[in-house]
């Protein structure tokens, strides 16, 4: 008897062990970056739709000049990159490994206020270009809105997202960016582009209706 039982107590043991220890190392966020980040997702998503509130078509389709997004471009653009960054963030930060010493409080701040400014110009990525894959400007809008209530879900279940890291978009010389830091990069992402929104619509030749 205690031949078969011996075995059986020390797997037990070990699967005891092992999820103690996977429990002692994801982390859950604290109330204050929690709140942070629910704050920027919600503000920035209020932001998108107050900017894109009762167009028409005219307006949604207006180009400044032939190589500059439209209004529908740049919104395709901005819930395409949540379904995007988000899934990276599940299928490639979460599984990478832990990298300490990183001062979290001025990369976040970093984040926020480098991804926002649009002085600096970026090239979207191939996958993230504009080819109307939701079949309108009001199909973007409303898969954007579903998006970022996954993202904010995301964010509110899901340990660990402190104690991963990987390469920043500013590459391999810049800090290194934890999942937390990637959903602070939707928000500011969704931002920068809702900027580039009014850019369009504050130009003279924008329909008036």
């Amino acid at each position: 008897m205690k031949r078969t039982l011996a075995p059986f107590a020390v797997i037990v043991a070990l699967l005891f062990a092992l999820c103690c220890s996977t429990s002692a190392r994801a982390q859950q966020l604290s109330s204050a970056d929690l709140a942070k980040a629910l704050e920027l997702l919600e503000s920035t998503k209020k932001d998108v739709l107050d900017a894109t509130k009762d167009l028409s078509e005219a307006q949604w389709n207006f180009k400044a000049a032939p190589e500059k997004w439209s209004v529908a471009e740049c919104m395709e653009h901005i819930a395409a990159a949540e379904d995007y960054i988000r899934g990276m963030i599940a299928g490639k930060i979460l599984q990478a490994p832990a990298v300490p010493g990183r001062d979290v409080e001025k990369i976040d701040a970093a984040i926020v206020t480098g991804v926002e400014d649009r002085s600096h110009k970026a090239q979207a990525p191939e996958p993230l270009k504009p080819t109307n894959r939701f079949g309108s400007p009001e199909g973007s809008l409303a898969h954007f809105v579903k998006s970022r209530a996954e993202t904010e879900d995301f964010l509110k279940t899901t340990p660990g997202l402190r104690d991963h890291a990987v390469d920043s978009p500013r590459g391999p010389d810049a800090p290194k960016w934890d999942a937390y830091e990637f959903i602070l990069f939707i928000g500011a992402h969704s931002e920068r582009h809702t900027k580039q929104i009014l850019e369009v619509k504050a130009d003279p030749n924008f329909p008036k209706s």
